[in-house]
Order: structure tokens, then sequence, then C-alpha cells
């Protein structure tokens, strides 16, 4: 079987195959931290770690480029922990288990980490030759991107002194980003008004599974199912048929991905058991019909369980599941200055059941501020509605485009040079690092690019070993092209 470290080229899968042996989930990059800070040290480069737990690498200028204009490196270490279901793996502790198959780079049952430990290991395998071209270089490693954009945030100004950002946080070969969506969490939280289990009533598990899942930014629009959504929809056309109690609810492990399962504890008296199994059959059935094309492995499955000590009153119930089913959830405006760009979406990402309350998280994204409000507007009302309190937390910027911007000219010169053809410029329905960088670093010049990753955020990722290779082209490539000051 083919290894990472067999591939081209090998510095740069030399570093990802490290990466995927340490652990490095959002907010435990701790590890990852430290072995890239020893690894700079070892080869003569200094480093600086922020104040949040950034890292700054900065390598001089190869002779006769010191009057280049200076160049960022720029990645996060950071990765989305998804597993499948029948994958038993604990992120903070577990590698991933990575493997080459035919064109493409996946792992088993988890999340690759590709997303965006290509960028990282492309970055310090510049760091690591010695034979390319460039003028002066910093390398800047984000934490926690994919849970808070803490590390982005926090820049402070002073830390760097280049002119040109490179993002490669990108995921698609040939295409180059120049703008990027804004977004805000929010939070609905339904009291957990609790009244004992009434007499002679069974427990069911009821659990949606088989889904796709996904970035809830860049296959938002592909219409995958989310299945705290579909959860909410089924179990409110349940209760209108039978007389149900719900207990807890869960689904989802990230406000940023698409969930792909949810369960809710149901109790139902003992005799509706035969009435449950074939109310769930029927609403089942259309539901499965209507994501056919998309997710056809979905799935619904019934199973008794363990009777709990408590379940929602009749009223808190009919409030938390006419909140689920009026929440928005998916696009909600595709862009008209951009063809086939989502302008505004929200995503259901996950529900909770604790001690005291139900919670929704969801992750608002948009182009614009107008369209940002409007939906936390409308997450507000639904709120209010249903008797839930709603915070919105998190609020980052937009990356706006510059349609004059002399680094996005340059590679898509280069671009065409290396390959015979124009790259497409985009705008990307997904929270780069970019925007937040702005306040810190207004005169930067910014663009994002990176290889062809599939199924980012679930454990379908994967990431094409060619255009890894072209990317790595393209990136060492504009280096040595970078204009004087």
């Amino acid at each position: 079987m083919t290894s990472l470290t067999q591939l081209q080229p090998h510095g740069l899968w030399g570093f990802f195959a490290q990466f995927c042996a340490i652990p490095h989930p959002s907010k435990h990059e701790a590890a990852l931290s430290q072995w890239i800070q020893t690894w700079a040290h070892e080869q003569g480069l200094p480093v600086v770690v922020d104040e949040v737990g950034n890292l700054i690498i900065k390598k001089p200028a190869s002779p006769g480029m010191e009057d280049r204009k200076g160049v960022i490196l720029q990645a996060h270490i950071d990765m989305v922990p998804q597993a499948n279901a029948d994958t038993d793996h604990d992120f903070t502790r577990d590698p991933i288990q990575a493997y080459v198959d035919g064109e493409w780079v996946r792992a088993k049952g988890t999340t690759l980490g590709a997303d965006n430990g290509i960028g990282a290991a492309a970055c310090l395998a510049v760091l690591g030759d010695r034979h390319i071209k460039h003028g002066p270089l910093e390398v800047l490693l984000t934490i926690d991107e994919e849970a808070g954009m803490t590390g982005a945030k926090g820049l402070q100004p002073g830390l760097l002194d280049g002119e040109i950002l490179l993002n490669t946080d990108s995921e698609q070969d040939g295409e180059v980003y120049m703008g990027c969506a804004g977004g805000v969490d929010a939070q609905l939280r339904f009291a957990y008004e609790a009244e004992p289990v009434p007499a002679d009533h069974q427990a069911w598990e009821l659990k949606l599974s088989g889904l796709r899942g996904g970035h809830s930014g860049v296959n938002i629009h592909q219409g995958r199912g989310n299945a705290n959504k579909l959860l909410g929809r089924l179990l409110h056309s349940l209760s209108q048929e039978l007389p149900l109690r719900l207990a807890e609810l869960s689904g989802g492990t990230l406000r940023n991905a698409i969930p792909r399962e949810a369960r809710a504890l149901l109790l139902l008296p003992a005799q509706q058991a035969e009435a449950l199994a074939a109310a769930l059959s029927r609403l089942a059935t259309p539901l499965k019909a209507e994501l056919a094309t998309i997710d056809s492995k979905l799935d619904f499955s019934l199973t008794s369980a363990p009777l709990p000590h408590r379940c929602l009153s009749l009223a808190a119930q009919r409030r938390l599941l006419n909140g689920l089913l009026a929440c928005p959830n998916g696009v909600i405006r595709m862009s008209d200055a951009i063809a086939g760009v989502v302008e505004t979406s929200t995503n259901m990402g996950v529900i909770s059941t604790q001690e005291e309350a139900i919670k929704l998280q969801c992750l608002i994204r948009s182009l614009n501020e107008s369209g940002r409000e409007h939906v936390e507007q409308m997450t507000q009302a639904v709120a209010d509605l249903a008797g839930a309190d709603c915070q919105f937390s998190g609020r980052y910027p937009g990356w706006t485009p510059d349609p004059a911007s002399p680094i996005m000219r340059l590679l898509r010169e280069t671009h065409k040079e290396l390959f015979a053809s124009d790259p497409k410029i985009m705008v990307i329905h997904a929270g780069l690092e970019c925007g937040l960088f702005q306040p810190a670093y207004p005169h930067w010049d910014m663009v994002s690019f990176g290889p062809t990753i599939q199924g980012a955020h679930s454990p379908d990722e994967r990431v094409h070993i060619p255009a890894v290779h072209r990317f790595w082209q393209l990136l060492i490539s504009l280096l040595e092209q970078i204009p004087s000051r």
C-alpha cells in the first residue's frame, strides 16, 4: 500500500503525515503547535507564539530577493473532529488513519484534516526547502479556526511585516478566492419544563442516520439533508397523530457542519407501539423520496430504550417542536452579483439536551451585513414565538472583494503560465480568516487558493493527490514572481 510519504511533493506530504499522527482538533492544538515550534527551532527559524496561541515563523529572503515585497503564508492548524457512528475514535488522543485510495487520500471512518492540514503542511514545506526562491517570508499558523476563529480574531497588529497574504484554506483546484462570507452563531435555549413520566408508558429511541453531512457553507446549496431539521419535521408530524411525550433530543456535533445524525427519546403508552412503528414508516417514506437523489442512504430506526426519569411538559414540548419546525435552515438567498454563489444561509448544526434546557446551535452566514441581520431577526422571531431564549455571539466579518488586487492579477497570470488556463475568480460562502485580519492589517493584499478537497467537515473528506501537486507548483511559482517593493 502506498504511504503518504511516497507521494509528491515529498516535503508537503511528509508534514501532512506528521500532522495526522498528532491529534489536533479545534481547541486541542497544543501538541501539534509544540511539535511545529520544535521543528522550526531545529531549522534555525525564529518562532513567535502570540497571546492567543497563533504561531509566526519567519524566514529570510533568498539571496538576491531581499527587495521583494514580504509575503505571509497562512493556514490554520486545527481540524474538524467528525467520525462515523460505527467508528470508535478519540480525536484528542488517537491519530488520524490516512490512506491512499487511487488518486485520493482519505481517512478510516473520520475526517481527514486536509482542511487545512494540506495548506499548513505546504507552509512548513516552503520553510524547510532551501531551494525555493522567495522574498522575505513569514508563516502565520492560526488556531481554533473551525470552532470560533479565535486565532484570527486575536491576531494583534505589529507582529507581521509582510504586505501580501496567501491564504491556503480554499478547497477547489483551479479556483481562486477574493472574498468570503461573514457569520454569527445563534443559540436558542428552550427551557426544560420537566414532568414525571406518565404511568404505563414505554420509551423508544428514534434515530435518523445515513446522511452525507458536509460543510455548512461550501455544501449548503446542494440540498443535503439536515438531520436536526428532518427530525424536527418528523417529530412534529408524529405528535399530531400520537400522544407521544419527548424526553431527549440530540443531533449534530458542530455548528459549522451539516448534521448527519440525530436522535430522540420518546414515550408512548405501551399499547401504542404498533401505531408508532406504522406512523414512522408512513411519514419517513416521503422524506426519503424527497432526498433520494442527494442523500440516498437516509435511514430511520426505532428501538426500545430504558425508561427515563422525566419528560417535557406538553406545553414545553409543543413550543420546542414548533420552534424546530419554523427555524430557518439552508439557503436563504443566492447572490445577484455573483452567479452561482450563495449570499445568505443558516445551518441548524447542533441540538443537545441538558438538565435545564434543550439547546439549538445555528451558524448564520452572509456575504453582506443586511443578509446576516435579516436571518438574525428571523431566528430571534422564531425564538420569541416559541418562548425560547436566543443569544448571538462570535460575529465575524466577511472579506470584501478587491477587483484591483495586484496579487490576484499575478496569481491569475502565474496560473495561466503553468497550466495554460485561467483560474476561476470566486467568492466563497464560507468563513475564511482573511476578513478577520483586515482590522489589524488593513494594508494586506490577500488571496486564497488550495487543492481539491471534497467532503470537508465529514468522514467522507478526501483530498485529490494531483491537485495537491498543482497547488504546490502554483505556490512556489508565485513566490518566485512576487515583485519588488
